[in-house]
């Protein structure tokens, strides 16, 4: 059944709402609808007291490990980490202990749950199937800690991927249909199974490849940020919420648009249940005023089961 999922989106150390599709390299660029005084600890001892999992700590940028890391620790093994995953760092993160992050160490323990991964998976834009068989390799190929971000960008009738702070459209459409993706690697004969394995030359992913299936047996869930709404508080994206349920088997968050319980209700009547929405920008708690901290709680309770 849809739910109410959780953020703590950080830009620069700090917690913030940004309006997506302005994050760049360009400072004058970037519209911020909110700056919190908490911190990301804060946030996360927030969630984790009413009992919310399943939220996701998004690093937009250099800067922000030391602010993970503090949500981390006060919601252990309950927040899943996005921004600047590899298969250098994946574990890293899912483990407890002291490591070198930014040239600081930090003293375990902290856990997450899950890790969440995009730009690495994508060299020059373009998608890589060794890379997410060797992020996998490099968590133990363990697929139920490994959460696939297709955030992403409207090109058309049809949406593509976006890496890069939502700043970079990668070849890669989300799609259960048609697919244009070509001159990317098979898969190792190792590689958990899917149709890619069966349709696929050696060469290229045929032009009526189902990406959604492909993807699936790598990983958990999805996260799907919606870039070109995301923070601007006019509605969630309907179309793709309907695709993402038609298409996927596994759990799916949708962010994007957001603007309180009727939006809550709109994803649930659309997906049938089946994808979850986060709320950002338009929550109390980060400066909003569409929708209450403790609305958005009731609503998950009332939507059990």
């Amino acid at each position: 059944m849809t739910r109410f999922r959780p953020c703590i989106d950080l830009h620069a150390g700090q917690v913030k709402q940004i309006v997506g599709g302005t994050l760049s390299t360009k400072p004058g660029e970037l519209k911020t609808n909110f700056v919190s005084d908490h911190s990301a600890g804060y946030f996360a001892k927030l969630y984790r007291d009413n009992g919310l999992t399943g939220g996701h700590v998004v690093k937009l940028g250099p800067g922000n490990d030391d602010a993970a890391i503090e949500a981390l620790k006060a919601w252990p093994d309950g927040l899943h980490i996005a921004g600047g995953i590899t298969d250098k760092n994946a574990q890293y993160w899912l483990d407890a202990g002291a490591e070198k992050v930014s040239n600081e160490t930090h003293p375990g323990p902290f856990l997450v749950g899950y890790v969440v991964v995009t730009s690495y998976l994508f060299p020059d834009a373009q998608f890589s199937i060794d890379r997410l068989q060797s992020i996998l390799a490099a968590i133990g190929g363990d697929t139920s800690k490994l959460v696939l971000d297709l955030s992403c960008r409207k090109r058309g009738n049809t949406w593509f991927v976006a890496m890069d702070k939502w700043q970079t459209v990668t070849n890669m459409e989300i799609t259960q249909g048609t697919c244009c993706m070509i001159d990317i690697k098979k898969p190792s004969s190792s590689s958990p199974k899917s149709r890619y394995d069966e349709a696929c030359s050696d060469q290229c992913y045929p032009r009526t490849l189902e990406t959604i299936s492909m993807l699936e047996p790598y990983c958990s869930e999805f996260l799907i940020h919606a870039a070109d709404v995301e923070g601007l508080q006019q509605g969630i994206d309907q179309e793709l919420v309907s695709r993402l349920a038609e298409w996927c088997t596994i759990p799916v968050t949708y962010a994007g648009g957001g603007r309180g319980i009727e939006d809550l209700e709109r994803v649930k009547e659309k997906s049938k249940g089946k994808v979850d929405l986060t709320i950002g920008s338009a929550l109390d708690i980060f400066g909003g005023s569409g929708v209450t901290f403790e609305q958005c709680i009731e609503w998950n309770t009332l939507n059990a089961g």
